[in-house]
């Protein structure tokens, strides 16, 4: 483990929250925290806690000795002062007087002794902040320790490689009672550095800010001298089939699996993200012998329960070619898992004080054989963080088992842990949006509409990949919009192939397609090259329908429905002169939606369109200024505006129709108009 304090980057620290009103005892446990965030193997989405005891100056100008310890939903990587709210250090220290407190209690008089009372919500290893004497404190997650804690013989290992200045305390529950037990080991070795907390992790303290740093660091480092004589060794690993599907072909069977009914007479299903994890790593952790006894353990430090849950799925390893087989497996293990995730609760939950209310039963890692793991999640950044912990964990029982034998608490701490109303607090308790967990591709992506739809579906829950042959545009785009892109030509099927794959390896699958992608071509019909016409057909009906195609197979494999989206466009409904070579296979277009309409309403897939016209935009694609408009003068502002409405109407206009569309479980075949009322060009 790398030493990262620079003296430079520590002096710049303090300047620069100087200029805020900060003190250098919070600038620099800053600037450390930082240090400590910022490595993923010390500290994992909201594992780890740091603390620093400094002074205040009060309304009256008064001084009052603080502590300012990490807040609850900061992340320690990028955290900034505002994440370290400072609480009143007196009442804390009275605390430790003190035989119980329950939980409700102590972060009841956590809030109330802060000074800023808009703060978040203090740690809940605050009071065990407290009670030590010393600075500045830190505690992580260190990979390298766990190894060495999460085993049989952990704490007497434990005590061998860190020695007398870092006692070992048996795994107790965070909260009230770890701060108590911290305490009373603290006052009985008042000369160590550090506490070393059994299946849970390791704190270390000092004067400075560097010198707390530097013994978490050193104390990390002897953990890794004593895995490293493991170095070299493999673990027994599994035979594979002889060829191994791939994850792009598994993961929408296991996003069809895992996707829970709302309300299945309408169609609606609880969906989720996947984020696969392939690295070597992984790889041997899941083609290992011992999968079974190592994986169905529990989490490797107590906190992560609550993004994992308990255990993991095993899921068979794919054959190619026999992904029937491999589906019908899939299914009876996450069923028996979902059955498994019930009984656990109930077994736990009958001797719980409160009763608790049960989780969702969905599991949240799915580890498969030859081609390593998925993180589940309501999200593209719920799963992402939920893989991590997967990989993370699978390094630690990777460096456990080459050296020893890996063992983490028990069921009962673990449910304990995943039910703790201070641990749930963490995830928060908004409503889902309606399209939560829904993957949409909208295809001409860069374009004005294109963005516009993907920015509406963003912002009810999709996650969005955009579309575009224009590779710095739709990577723009994308970026602007907290989308994933992609470059691909519609006309060209293996591009189209080639691009849902990655989106499939990116989210697991595809929900809503947004066919937008067009181009208008002009001319007289009778005068037109053949060449004019074929390249629009290419693009505006032979591209939407490449699309649609590899949407759809998708779609029946995920088995939960979907839904495609056309951008229609006026010319379909009602020609203009000169633009036949548009029109023509827009009408195509029309005809096309309504096809998938008819073939596929049976699968719960449903098709409509959007009859886009006079939108306000820079570009005349779409809703061009016809040549008898011209020849009146006319101009494109005044065009787009004489409407029925006399309303202008805007790209984001279209895009609400889209999401309403996408939202709308009983609508198929339909389109959508959309240009402030033209009675010319409306369906009849």
């Amino acid at each position: 483990m790398q030493n990262l304090w620079s003296d430079q980057d520590a002096r710049a620290a303090i300047e620069s929250y100087a200029g805020q009103g900060v003190n250098e005892d919070l600038a620099l446990r800053t600037y450390t925290t930082r240090l400590l965030g910022g490595e993923p193997r010390l500290v994992q989405h909201g594992g780890g806690n740091t603390s620093v005891k400094t002074t205040v100056t009060d309304r009256l100008g008064r001084t009052i000795d603080v502590l300012c310890v990490k807040g609850s939903g900061w992340d320690m990587g990028t955290i900034e002062p505002p994440g370290l709210p400072a609480v009143k250090l007196g009442p804390l220290l009275e605390l430790a007087a003190l035989d119980a407190l329950s939980d409700e209690h102590m972060v009841n008089l956590q809030r109330t002794n802060l000074i800023d009372a808009a703060s978040p919500t203090p740690s809940v290893e605050t009071l065990l902040h407290a009670f030590i004497p010393h600075k500045f404190v830190d505690h992580t997650h260190a990979n390298a320790v766990l190894s060495l804690c999460d085993r049989p013989d952990g704490m007497e290992l434990c005590r061998r490689v860190f020695g007398p200045k870092v006692p070992v305390i048996p795994f107790v529950m965070p909260g009230f009672a770890l701060a108590k037990k911290a305490k009373e080991t603290f006052d009985a070795n008042p000369d160590c550095i550090g506490l070393m907390l059994h299946k849970h992790g390791i704190f270390s303290f000092g004067a400075s800010a560097r010198e707390a740093y530097d013994r978490m660091i050193e104390l990390v480092g002897l953990a890794e001298k004593e895995l490293a004589k493991g170095a070299g060794r493999t673990l027994v690993q599994v035979q594979l089939p002889a060829q191994l599907a791939g994850a792009g072909d598994i993961a929408p069977i296991l996003r069809g699996l895992l996707a829970a009914p709302i309300d299945k007479g309408e169609g609606r299903y609880a969906r989720v993200v996947l984020d696969h994890r392939a690295t070597p790593r992984v790889i041997e952790y899941v083609n290992g012998s011992e999968l079974a006894r190592c994986s169905q353990q529990g989490p490797v430090t107590p906190d992560h329960v609550i993004r994992t849950k308990p255990r993991p799925v095993i899921l068979p390893a794919p054959e190619a070619g026999k992904l029937d087989e491999f589906a019908e497996a899939a299914r009876a293990t996450i069923e028996k898992f979902r059955a498994d995730y019930r009984a656990y609760f109930e077994r736990h939950n009958a001797n719980a004080r409160p009763k608790k209310k049960p989780l969702d039963d969905t599991p949240r890692v799915l580890l498969v054989p030859g081609l390593g793991l998925f993180g589940v999640g309501p999200t593209a950044k719920d799963a992402a963080v939920t893989a991590d912990i997967a990989e993370t964990c699978a390094s630690v029982v990777l460096d456990a088992e080459k050296t020893g034998r890996f063992e983490t608490i028990t069921e009962a701490d673990q449910f304990d842990m995943e039910y703790w109303s201070l641990e749930q607090a963490k995830l928060g308790k908004s409503s889902p949006k309606p399209l939560r967990g829904q993957v949409a591709v909208v295809t001409g992506g860069a374009g004005t509409i294109g963005k516009a739809t993907a920015a509406a579906l963003k912002r009810e829950g999709a996650e969005i990949a955009l579309f575009d042959l224009d590779a710095d545009a739709v990577k723009a785009a994308a970026k602007a919009l907290g989308g994933f892109a992609v470059v691909c030509d519609v006309t060209d099927r293996s591009s189209v192939d080639r691009a849902f794959e990655a989106v499939t390896a990116t989210f697991g699958g595809v929900d809503i397609l947004v066919s937008n992608a067009g181009a208008a071509w002009q001319g007289r019909i009778g005068d037109v090259d053949d060449s004019v016409l074929r390249k629009s057909f290419e693009l505006n009906f032979f591209g939407a329908q490449n699309v649609a195609q590899a949407a759809v197979k998708i779609m029946l494999t995920q088995a939960t429905g979907g839904t495609l989206l056309f951008n229609i466009s006026k010319q379909a409904v009602n020609p203009g002169p000169n633009f036949g070579p548009y029109g023509l296979p827009k009408a195509a277009a029309l005809a096309l939606m309504r096809q998938y309409a008819i073939d596929y309403g049976t699968d719960g897939i449903t098709a409509n369109g959007v009859n886009a016209d006079r939108i306000r935009s820079g570009l005349l694609t779409d809703q061009m200024v016809d040549s008898r408009s011209k020849a009146r003068g006319v101009t494109e502002q005044n065009y787009m505006s004489g409407n029925l409405l006399g309303r202008e109407v805007r790209a984001e206009d279209v895009a609400d129709a889209f999401v309403s569309l996408a939202l709308a479980r009983k609508t198929t075949g339909a389109v959508l108009t959309v240009d402030g009322g033209n009675v010319a060009a409306a369906l009849r």
